[in-house]
C-alpha cells in the first residue's frame, strides 16, 4: 500500500492537508500520541542542517515534502519553519522511521502526513493527487539511525546478518548479491556502486569463499575483503570494506535507479517559486543532483556559432549556489561522517506558455 499514513488527526491520517491546492489556510496541529513511538537516539544531530534551512527558505504555509524522514532531524527544523500553517510530508520506507515519526507529530506545530515507501512512489502518489508542494528536499544514503541501529547489515564494524535492505519487506538482500551473483556482476557492483579499484580481486575471493561456505554475516565478508585486497589498501584512510559495502547496499536498495526517478518526479511536483534540495554523501548521487539542477538551469542550447536564438529555450530554474554547499570545518570536526556532504539545490522558476501564433 503506498499511502500508509501514521495515526495523528483524521484530516492527516486522510491525507487530506498534503493534497490541499490552496498556498495557505487552517490547518490542525496533530494530537499528542498516546501509544509513544521509538525514540530517536538522544543527540543525534542532521547534517547541514543550517544550509538546508536557508537554502529551502521555508516560510508559513508552505508545504514540504521531506523525502528521506528517517529520524525528523531536518523535518524538525522544517516544520517550525512552516509554522501552524504550514504541512510537512515526511516519506520514508524503513518502518522505524514510522515510530520516530509519532514524536516528531506530537511535537512540531505544523499539519503532518507519513507516507512509508520509497520516495519514488511517495512523489509519484502525491502527483497523482495534485498535490500542492512548495519544498522537496533529500537527504540521501543511509542515515545514522540505520548505521547504529544494529542487526541490519549495514555495519562493517559489528557481526550482522548479510542484510542492508531499507525495507525489511524487499525481496533482494545483500546475502542473496554475494552468494549467487556470478564473478563478473558482482565486480561490476562493486566497480559501478563503489569505486572500487580491487573489485575483481575481491569478487573472486568472494566466489572462492562461498564455494566452500555461504558467506553468511557482515564480518565473515569483512575478512573476505581484507584477504582480498593488497596490504597498503588495508591500512590506507578509511575502512577497507567501505565501499564494497556501500555498493551492496546501493544495489540491494536500487538507490541510484530511484534517485533517477525522483528527481524528475519532485521537480514536476513543485510549484513555480518552488524549491528542490538534496545533500549527497558520495559522488555517485552527487553527480546525479549536480546534472540534473544543472541542464534545468541551462538557457538557451543553440550552437555557438549561431548569430540568434533559434532554440527558444529557456530556463527553468535558478541554482541556489554555483558549487555545492559543504560543511564548515566545525562541523567535521563534531561529526566526522558530515565530511563528505555536498548540499545542491535549484528554485523552479515559472516557465513562460509557448507562443501560441497569435496574429497569424
Amino acid at each position: 500500500m503506498l499511502l500508509d499514513v501514521a495515526p495523528t488527526n483524521p484530516d492527516v491520517r486522510r491525507g487530506r492537508d498534503a493534497a490541499a491546492s490552496q498556498r495557505t489556510g487552517a490547518r490542525r496541529r496533530p494530537r499528542p500520541v498516546r501509544g509513544g513511538g521509538v525514540q530517536p537516539q538522544v543527540g543525534h544531530v542532521p547534517v547541514l542542517a543550517h544550509e538546508l534551512l536557508d537554502t529551502l527558505d521555508a516560510r508559513p504555509g508552505q508545504t514540504a515534502v521531506d523525502c528521506t524522514f528517517g529520524a525528523g532531524g531536518h523535518a524538525r527544523q522544517v516544520a517550525h519553519a512552516l509554522g501552524p500553517t504550514g504541512t510537512l510530508v515526511a516519506v520514508d520506507r524503513d518502518p522505524a522511521a514510522a515510530g520516530w515519526f509519532e514524536s516528531f507529530a506530537a511535537e512540531v506545530p505544523c499539519a503532518v502526513r507519513f507516507i512509508r515507501a520509497s520516495y519514488l512512489d511517495a512523489l509519484t502518489g502525491l502527483q497523482a493527487e495534485e498535490a500542492h508542494v512548495d519544498l522537496v528536499y533529500f537527504d540521501l544514503g543511509m542515515s545514522s539511525m540505520q548505521l547504529e541501529q544494529g542487526g541490519r547489515g549495514f555495519s562493517y564494524s559489528h557481526d550482522e546478518p548479510l542484510d542492508m535492505r531499507m525495507d525489511p519487506g524487499q525481496q533482494s538482500t545483500a546475502y542473496e548479491i554475494v552468494n549467487t551473483f556470478d564473478q563478473r556482476a558482482l565486480a561490476a557492483i562493486m566497480r559501478e556502486y563503489g569505486e572500487e579499484r580491487h573489485a575483481g580481486s575481491i569478487a573472486r575471493a568472494i566466489v572462492n569463499g562461498r564455494a566452500r561456505q555461504p558467506i553468511q554475516t557482515t564480518l565473515d565478508l569483512v575478512a573476505t575483503i581484507n584477504a582480498a585486497i593488497p596490504a597498503p589498501a588495508r591500512f590506507a584512510s578509511g575502512h577497507p570494506a567501505k565501499r564494497v559495502f556501500q555498493a551492496l547496499r546501493i544495489a540491494v536498495n536500487d538507490e541510484l535507479g530511484q534517485l533517477d526517478g525522483a528527481l524528475p518526479a519532485a521537480w514536476d511536483l513543485l510549484a513555480p517559486g518552488g524549491v528542490l534540495a538534496a545533500i549527497s554523501f558520495h559522488s555517485l548521487e552527487d553527480r546525479r543532483v549536480k546534472r540534473f539542477l544543472a541542464a534545468r538551469a541551462e538557457g538557451c542550447i543553440c550552437p555557438p556559432d549561431l548569430p540568434i536564438c533559434v532554440c527558444g529555450h529557456t530556463p527553468e530554474a535558478a541554482l541556489r549556489s554555483r558549487r555545492a554547499i559543504v560543511p564548515s570545518p566545525a562541523e567535521v570536526a563534531e561529526n566526522p561522517r558530515s565530511g563528505s556532504a555536498r548540499l545542491r539545490a535549484a528554485v523552479k522558476l515559472a516557465v513562460p506558455a509557448p507562443d501560441s501564433g497569435a496574429g497569424a
